[in-house]
């Protein structure tokens, strides 16, 4: 039997106000949510087909192992998560002319509203994670967790 009354959800003084433990905290807090927001609202989709989406409506056609390097998933990742978003009419992929073995994928007028609709859930839950702050504070975190992980 333990020593002391178990309390779930408390954390050691040693812990509590290291930065790694408060980010891990706030990691597995805005991820819930975000699992959650694409549960409700994502029509089956998930983060991974967020990203490809996201990838060609800002780069535009892009090959798959592009889209891999571009969105961090892996090259496997890419081409289950790219056959289901052609399955629904979100992306066409069309052999690449000039490399037969490769294809170059697009994002269709479909799948261009599907990422509206997507950016408007996510900007729900982005509400939520940072619901705490104020409006100068949400600049700042930003600002500071950018400083944090630099995106080249």
């Amino acid at each position: 039997m333990p020593a002391h009354p178990v309390q779930p959800g408390r954390t050691a003084d040693r812990l509590k106000d290291r930065p790694t433990w408060l980010i891990s905290q706030a990691y597995a807090h805005s991820a819930a949510l975000l699992a959650a927001g694409f549960e409700a609202k994502g029509n089956g989709l998930r983060g991974y087909h967020y990203r490809l989406l996201a990838a060609l409506e800002q780069w535009g056609p892009a090959s798959q192992a592009d889209l891999g390097r571009d969105t961090g998933i892996d090259r496997s990742d890419v081409t289950a998560a790219l056959a289901e978003l052609e399955s629904r009419g979100l992306i066409e992929r069309r052999v690449n002319p000039d490399h037969k073995r490769r294809n170059i994928v697009t994002i269709t007028p479909q799948g261009f509203d599907v990422l509206l609709d997507l950016d408007a859930m996510i900007d729900e839950v982005q509400e939520a994670v940072l619901a705490p702050l104020t409006a100068a504070q949400r600049r700042q975190f930003v600002n500071l967790m950018s400083r944090l992980f630099v995106v080249t």
